[in-house]
């Protein structure tokens, strides 16, 4: 039950690529000089966005834009609020997880996510992010990670599961509602002391 956001916003940062055609299309794509293509993931299962030229650390990867608003969670949806998710446009669905990403996550203007490099990336890498950028919980996906990284947590977790230390690390590339969603499970009231 998608309701259509943006209908003819553009999808590229210079306004080449509409979402009508991308729909007409049946796949995201990108004009070359954007910088990321889709291909074949490394592993051979499914697809990646992989990097045409190189990223320095704070560099936006990709625009995000939005294509529908939907009534709940499913396994394609982006969480943009506490009770609120939406469908994202172009490359950004095609951006896989790993505990160890190369890209994180900040809300623009038009309620979408960009990408944002969290270190430099090269020509030749695929584009990363932590599913726990932007969910919560995750509740639509298997519960095994396969991203492969030295600190794969072994699962894929939602913000809520996250070790604080790793919240910390990924700074103000996450979701903001997140670390609000924190605040209720940080009081008092809901760790009770010993002595309770």
């Amino acid at each position: 039950m998608t309701t259509p956001v943006l209908p003819d916003a553009p999808a590229s940062r210079d306004g080449r690529l509409q979402i009508r055609a991308e729909r007409a299309a049946g796949r995201p794509e990108v004009a070359p000089d954007e910088g990321v293509e889709l291909r074949p993931a490394a592993d051979g299962k499914g697809e990646g966005v992989l990097a045409t030229r190189p990223f320095a650390a704070g560099d936006t990867v990709m625009v995000g834009f939005l294509v529908g608003e939907l009534s709940g969670n499913d396994s394609h949806a982006t969480q943009v609020g506490p009770d609120r998710w939406v469908r994202h446009g172009g490359l950004g669905p095609f951006v896989n997880h790993s505990c160890d990403p190369n890209c994180g996550v900040r809300l623009n203007a038009g309620q979408a996510f960009d990408f944002v490099a969290r270190r430099p990336i090269a020509a030749g890498q695929y584009l990363t992010f932590d599913y726990a950028m932007r969910n919560f919980t995750i509740d639509h996906f298997p519960t095994a990670c396969l991203c492969g990284a030295l600190q794969c947590r072994g699962a894929v977790t939602g913000w809520k599961d996250l070790p604080a230390a790793r919240k910390a690390d990924y700074g103000h590339l996450v979701a903001p509602y997140l670390r609000a969603m924190d605040e209720p499970l940080q009081s008092p009231a809901h760790h009770p002391s010993v002595d309770e």
